[in-house]
């Protein structure tokens, strides 16, 4: 997801600088190149042949160290990085960077950086809720910084409270979503549904389906990392969800279908990747229902739920773009066209639930981008990567709509 990029990570004197070590080696597994400035302090917490050995790249400590070859070194570490994340940032070095300070290699480096900058703060809770820290990070903001908040919990001085670095996997979420795609889909808005439905059965008791919710996630934080504004409507999972998207959890088919149809009319791209419940019990029980004390079998009335995409389909503007997912187990190409010409819809993306590497659970997908004109069959992919593929082809339907509208109010 990030191969081809630059990333220049600063570490600072705290005990959390040990953290930078685990943020530095999923860089690295991102495809990152990865350039390591250390401060002096750090250097007390963590050693510089750690990163080295993960990088492959030797560490930069000393502004004035010759042992290498000749060349502004703080200017060419700034010119070649696609961003510069500082993780742990202390109270120190906030301050020096919200005044212009410039009087070690990280400073000095920071100073000449345009790229986009990412700053992760990590102290003690009170020095942290200072107003003079406060006022730094403020300063930054404005400058245009992108400032990680750190977590809440026991510290390494004892105490409980807000301070502690956020975890690497979080921070890499914020680099990816700074520089691992251009902004193609910038000031456009983009819904999506992901994850199951449950419908009640008492209060014990719902019927569900086997959804985990992952091809959704991987649109929406997809689309995120290309400029939209993302409303990602979700029903229960247990997936992490994406940070930079407008998240709206639901329970139930009827929940999401409120959810959707109250937000449609705003989105320029609504995609249905949510497995939504088709049926729901007729009546729910208010008490736990007990096994029958006769031989008789129980039944379970049940009744259709509302078509979230068939609303969406007839009620669509003309310059929306609409995209529902089939997941099938036969006939995949004629029951998904099917679905495309019933519910009105400018993409179906389809998938075989008995095709290796599709469907429910898995971390991969093999989908089938139909069009009223095309079929496009994709390989397996991760779920991120069929994620991108089914955003440029939405992102083709929309511009060649908008290129249409255009010209025809030029005739």
């Amino acid at each position: 997801m990030l191969e081809g990029k630059h990333v220049l990570l600063g570490v600072t004197g705290g005990i959390a600088a040990y953290k930078a070590a685990d943020l530095t080696s999923s860089l690295i597994k991102q495809g990152a190149e990865v350039d390591v400035i250390m401060t002096e302090h750090a250097m007390k917490f963590i050693t510089p042949l750690t990163f080295e050995s993960l990088t492959h790249t030797r560490c930069v400590t000393d502004t004035f160290d010759r042992s290498h070859y000749w060349e502004i070194e703080h200017i060419s570490l700034a010119d070649k990085a696609d961003i510069l994340v500082i993780a742990p940032a202390t109270a120190d070095i906030i301050a020096k960077l919200a005044a212009g300070i410039a009087d070690d290699m990280l400073t000095t480096t920071a100073l000449a950086c345009t790229c986009p900058k990412v700053l992760a703060p990590a102290m003690n809770t009170k020095m942290y809720q200072n107003p003079l820290t406060q006022r730094n990070l403020a300063t930054l903001r404005s400058y245009g910084w992108k400032i990680v908040e750190p977590a809440s919990g026991r510290l390494a001085c004892g105490t409980s409270g807000t301070g502690k670095l956020e975890s690497p996997q979080v921070i890499l979420e914020t680099i990816q979503h700074e520089i691992a795609h251009e902004k193609d889909l910038a000031g456009l808005k983009v819904l999506v549904t992901a994850g199951p439905t449950r419908e009640a059965v008492d209060p014990v008791r719902y019927l569900t389906n086997h959804s985990s919710g992952k091809m959704g996630y991987a649109i929406a934080k997809a689309a995120a990392q290309r400029g939209a504004v993302v409303t990602l409507v979700s029903g229960p999972t247990s997936i992490p969800k994406p940070r930079f998207a407008d998240i709206v959890d639901v329970i139930s088919a009827e929940d999401m279908f409120k959810a959707v149809t109250e937000r449609a009319d705003d989105q320029d791209i609504i995609i249905k990747a949510a497995a939504v419940a088709d049926f729901r019990p007729l009546q729910v029980s208010d008490q736990k229902m007990k096994k029958a004390e006769s031989d008789d079998q129980p039944s379970l009335p049940l009744e259709r739920t509302r078509d979230i995409l068939a609303w969406l389909g007839n009620h669509k503007r003309e310059d929306q773009v609409l995209c529902g997912f089939s997941m099938e187990t036969e006939h995949l190409l004629e029951n998904s066209r099917k679905k495309l010409v019933k519910k009105h819809l400018d993409l179906v993306a389809a998938n075989s639930l008995k095709e290796a590497g599709a469907g429910f659970q898995t971390d991969t997908n093999v989908l089938t981008l139909i069009t009223e004109s095309d079929e496009i069959q994709l390989p397996l992919m991760t779920k991120d990567e069929a994620a991108d593929a089914l955003l440029d082809q939405l992102l083709e339907i929309y511009r060649e709509g908008h290129s249409q509208e255009n010209s025809g109010v030029q005739k």
